[in-house]
């Protein structure tokens, strides 16, 4: 099952090197990545398959995990309004759409508070 990890980051140099290496030495793959400072913190979105794994050797490694949860990976094809035709449909079933991105190999990373519905919604 994919999951989202955010992890907790200091705003300073190494700090994305330091937290990857920590799941690399651990054996588990980043699926999919995404980051960004916000008020003076930063922020580490991860996706991975062994959330286990990864949870355990980022706590011993003195990361702060925020949040942990269950996202839902689309294949998608890149070209101009594919995103868009997803995320219509799932805004036509109200699904609110709360985390998004995309890994290096063309897949979305979908994030909602209701994933039941966001699976439905994909049929």
């Amino acid at each position: 099952m994919a999951t989202d990890l955010t992890i907790r980051l200091v705003d300073r140099p190494g700090s994305l090197a330091k937290a990857s290496d920590v799941l690399g030495r651990a054996g588990v793959n980043i699926e999919g990545a995404s980051g960004y400072v916000c008020e003076g913190e930063g922020v580490f979105h991860v996706l991975v398959i062994d959330a286990e794994r990864a949870r355990r050797a980022l706590i011993d490694s003195g990361f702060e995990i925020q949040a942990e949860r269950q996202v839902v990976t689309v294949p998608i094809d890149n070209r101009p309004g594919e995103a868009a035709r997803i995320l219509r449909r799932l805004a036509d079933d109200q699904v609110n759409i709360d985390l998004i991105y995309t890994t290096l190999d063309g897949t979305l990373v979908l994030g909602t508070d209701d994933i039941a519905t966001l699976r439905t919604a994909l049929g």
